[in-house]
């Protein structure tokens, strides 16, 4: 009978050794991204909204570039799913997150979880 309680035991305590770090592996992996909100708005009317998964770290480009297709020139965004910057008429892509105004490139601005990322395509008036 003892015996059988040690065998019982030491299967027990193998499954438990490799269960273990796969369950660690899985929260790692988990902590490991965040998840931001993309708005795209032409002047004031929303156009389109998305929630992406990144990883640490990720920048405003990164989420963009896996949300829609991009061009960019110098991490300066030029168009965004086919919505066209028009260097003539002063109309340009600009960037908010969480509603302030962003000095950087959106290849340097690295992002948060829960972040919240508004490109607005409008008339430049300075």
């Amino acid at each position: 009978m003892k015996k059988r309680i040690t065998i019982l035991l030491m299967s027990l305590l193998m499954l438990v050794s490799v269960i273990a770090p796969a369950t660690a592996t899985t929260v790692d992996a988990k902590t490991n991204n965040i998840k931001v909100t993309y708005i795209l708005k032409k002047n004031k009317k929303q156009i389109a909204k998305k929630t992406v998964t990144l990883k640490k770290n990720a920048t405003v480009m990164d989420g963009t570039k896996k949300a829609w297709k991009v061009k960019q020139k110098g991490g300066f965004i030029s168009a965004i799913d086919g919505k066209k910057q028009n260097n003539k008429k002063k109309i340009y892509w600009t960037f908010t997150v969480n509603g302030k105004q962003v000095n950087v490139s959106a290849d340097k601005k690295k992002l948060k979880n829960k972040d919240k990322v508004t490109f607005t395509l409008s008339k430049y008036n300075g």
